[in-house]
């Protein structure tokens, strides 16, 4: 099969990878004890579970969003545009 006809190239679905793997990282920054009606949890409060674990999700589905929208580079298609033009 040719490959320019596949819409992502190796470096699109690595960047997917790490992308993923960071959203993943976020959500376990958001785990924690939970509070149960007998016992309060004040740890569900804590700052890395209400703002850095979400910043780091955000980011995350941000860098997937960056990884879906790049072009990969057609290396075959621009070396026959130099031979064209010469």
């Amino acid at each position: 099969m040719d490959k320019r006809k596949f819409a992502f190239d190796k470096t699109n679905f690595i960047l997917l990878a790490i992308g993923m793997l960071v959203v993943i990282v976020g959500f376990i920054l958001m785990t924690g004890p939970s509070s149960t009606p007998t016992n309060f949890e004040p740890d569900i409060f804590s700052v890395r579970r209400i703002k850095v674990a979400p910043v780091v999700c955000l980011l995350g589905f941000v860098f997937m969003i960056y990884a879906v929208l790049r072009s990969p580079k057609d290396k075959g298609v621009s070396q026959e545009k130099d031979h064209l033009t010469e």
